[in-house]
């Protein structure tokens, strides 16, 4: 069911009010699809089991945790292991995933290898992340950082077109 061709319109309908607030019960979403609630009950079990709905969570605002500084890091890694090491890009993705900074890692095509998000308290957290943790990773050869002076958009949720 991974593809969105098998998915009909009722399916996309619960997907985008499920976006919007994942909390809703399936009364509030059968009475706004037209549907039973036992029905939506079924068609979401089916959405999970198939992989289509991944997870739930909850979005909790950075600023709330006094984490007021959100910045864009691109890395450059080596590309060749010394000796009896593992790969760099192997070893880079097992660090990444405990650096609690880090809310997203992406592999990218192009000049450098990765793109981090980092979410952080202020200036002084961030050249301590990069000083004491990224820069002094053994596979990282370069990094450029940008920072997000306004988030213009922000949604997690996916377009569901159709």
């Amino acid at each position: 069911m991974e593809d969105a061709g098998a998915l009909d319109r009722i399916d996309r309908a619960i997907l985008r009010r499920l976006q919007d607030d994942g909390r809703a019960t399936c009364e509030a979403l059968g009475e706004q699809i037209g549907l039973s609630a036992s029905a939506v009950l079924r068609r979401i079990k089916k959405l999970e089991d198939a992989g289509v709905i991944d997870r739930y969570v909850a979005l909790v605002k950075p600023e709330s945790l006094g984490l007021g500084l959100i910045a864009y890091v691109n890395v450059r890694l080596e590309k060749r292991a010394e000796g009896n090491k593992r790969n760099p890009m192997d070893e880079f993705r097992a660090s990444v995933q405990a650096w609690p900074e880090v809310v997203e890692c992406t592999a990218l095509t192009g000049e450098m290898d990765f793109l981090l998000r980092l979410v952080l308290h202020d200036m002084s957290a961030y050249s301590r992340f990069m000083m004491d943790t990224l820069l002094r990773h053994p596979a990282v050869q370069d990094c450029k950082t940008s920072f997000v002076m306004d988030r213009v958009k922000a949604t997690t949720a996916m377009p569901i077109l159709g």
